[in-house]
């Protein structure tokens, strides 16, 4: 019994915390009447597709790699796919694709890694129809981390493919 009254009690609380009421405003016009409207206010923040804050929010600016490779994962081909069906709709834009090492191994290792990286990136826009002419590649090696420290969850941000606009 007290777990049915417990139930019930839950279930009517569940229903009142559902309901909603619209926000109602009354105008009088001016000979006495008073008109109930509801205001329904709709709030719109288009992000301009060309912008920086579109490029980071939809797109994403980054790619990452595993520990001394190149290859491209799942969530890094999605990605680059993003890329490609804007850069498909944008067709007078470049972009630039940046090779990133975290801090592990030589300059001239890392510089060579870092190219791998970037052309991974590159190759896989052009499979998907970029023409490569728009695609600028550039290796930074270990040079400039995102993230200082010396840790696998620093190194980790630190071993990546970063897309920007030339």
């Amino acid at each position: 019994m007290r777990f049915k009254l417990i139930a019930a009690l839950a279930t009517g609380l569940l229903v009142a915390a559902c309901e909603s009421t619209p926000e109602v405003a009354e105008e009088d016009d001016g000979a006495g009447a008073v008109e109930v409207t509801e205001e329904v206010v709709v709030e719109v923040d288009p992000i301009d597709p060309r912008s920086e804050r579109y490029i980071e929010e939809v797109l994403g600016k980054r790619v990452f790699f595993a520990l001394d490779s190149s290859v491209l994962n799942a969530r890094s081909q999605s990605t680059i796919r993003r890329w490609a069906d804007w850069l498909n709709e944008f067709s007078d834009v470049n972009v630039i694709v940046e090779g990133h090492c975290d801090e592990r191994g030589t300059r001239e290792y890392n510089l060579a890694l870092g190219d791998r990286r970037a052309n991974a990136v590159k190759d896989h826009l052009v499979v998907l129809g970029i023409d490569p002419n728009r695609i600028t590649t550039i290796s930074y090696g270990k040079e400039r981390p995102l993230v200082l420290g010396h840790t696998e969850a620093a190194w980790g941000q630190n071993r990546r493919g970063d897309l920007t606009l030339s």
